[in-house]
């Protein structure tokens, strides 16, 4: 579980990385808490991108809003041909998925012990 001093910097990643996929029109964003049931992380952030173009212009927003905001990320998996790309800044994973890949995959559905929470909560 997290600590509280974690979870506010948890939090601010969160609401960087929710910033730059709204801003590059991310499609149907969903935040999901883990912190009370998995050691990954604090929290999932999972949104869907209507072309090739436009998951890249997802990917490299948040890079570069977390990364300027001083949250490097640790790993980024998915090239420019990706149709889902998993951003892991630690205690926050951002996953952008093509429309086809994200209802395959239903990592909503996955993380559904998860709480699921507005991106205005955040």
């Amino acid at each position: 579980m997290a600590e509280a001093k974690d979870l506010d910097r948890s939090r601010e990643m969160a609401r960087i990385a929710v910033s730059a996929l709204e801003d590059k029109k991310g499609q149907d964003i969903r935040v999901i808490d883990i912190s009370e049931i998995s050691s990954l992380g604090d929290f999932f952030i999972i949104v869907s991108g209507g072309s090739l173009p436009q998951l890249q212009a997802l990917r490299d927003e948040v890079e570069e809003r977390l990364g300027h905001a001083g949250f490097p990320a640790r790993s980024i998996e998915g090239g420019d041909d990706a149709r889902w790309i998993l951003m892991d800044f630690g205690d926050v994973i951002v996953h952008i998925f093509d429309k086809e890949n994200r209802l395959f995959y239903d990592l909503e559905r996955i993380w559904r012990d998860g709480r699921e929470i507005g991106t205005e909560e955040i």
